[in-house]
């Protein structure tokens, strides 16, 4: 049986906030949230400005933030955020709110791509050299 952990509406929690199950907030919380391999849902009445990284994120409250997911982030249509996304498959519903930028290329966690280094020139009239006209 999964344990379901609720963070009511009346609480407010400042700092770092971790676990090893999925989580839905109501409340407030300020500071960092870290739920590796789990789901985290933003409550109607959530209102998080915090660092996020979970599997999944479903926001249908506010988030002020940056989120990083391993699988998944989704914005209801009562949702709003403010931050960037990084994860490999967001869901923006009809209606929700969003200002920041969203990086599906890379895998959560990893350094961003480098570009590769330009190819050497090649000989005149070879493929990757200048044309020849004779």
């Amino acid at each position: 049986m999964e344990k379901l952990v609720n963070i009511g509406q009346s609480i407010q929690i400042k700092g770092e906030l971790s676990g090893n199950e999925d989580l839905t907030v109501e409340g407030k919380v300020d500071g960092k949230i870290m739920l590796k391999d789990h789901h985290l849902t933003i409550g109607a009445n959530g209102r998080i400005s915090a660092e996020i990284q979970a599997k999944t994120v479903m926001v249908v409250g506010e988030v002020i933030g940056n989120i990083t997911a391993d699988d998944k982030v989704e914005i209801a249509a009562t949702g709003s955020m403010k931050g960037d996304i990084v994860a490999p498959r967001v869901v923006l519903a009809d209606g929700a709110r969003f200002k920041g930028s969203i990086d599906m290329d890379r895998k959560p966690g990893s350094p961003a791509p480098s570009a590769p280094p330009p190819a050497p020139p090649g000989q005149p009239g070879k493929p990757g050299g200048p044309p020849s006209f004779s």
